[in-house]
């Protein structure tokens, strides 16, 4: 259990409260985004919260979609 103890990292790691925010543009609308809550435009940007550990898995999707990640910033809390 040596080996499992040194890669495991505490649950209260400031990376796993971080959210950031994708600002995307030119996603197209089609069977998978049918499925969304809100519909999706071709001619503006879309703003996406995303906790910072699902930030690849987020990329890979916008990608297939046909969207371009214009900026990413973290959310702050105001």
């Amino acid at each position: 259990m040596l080996g499992k103890s040194a890669l495991t990292r505490a649950s209260s790691s400031t990376s796993d409260n971080r959210t950031f925010v994708y600002e995307v543009e030119g996603l197209r609308q089609s069977d998978q985004t049918e499925q969304n809550s809100y519909p999706i435009r071709n001619s503006s940007t879309v703003l996406i919260q995303v906790p910072y550990n699902r930030m690849n898995e987020q990329m890979r999707r916008i990608s297939r979609l046909g969207g371009k990640i214009v900026s990413i910033r973290p959310l702050t809390e105001i």
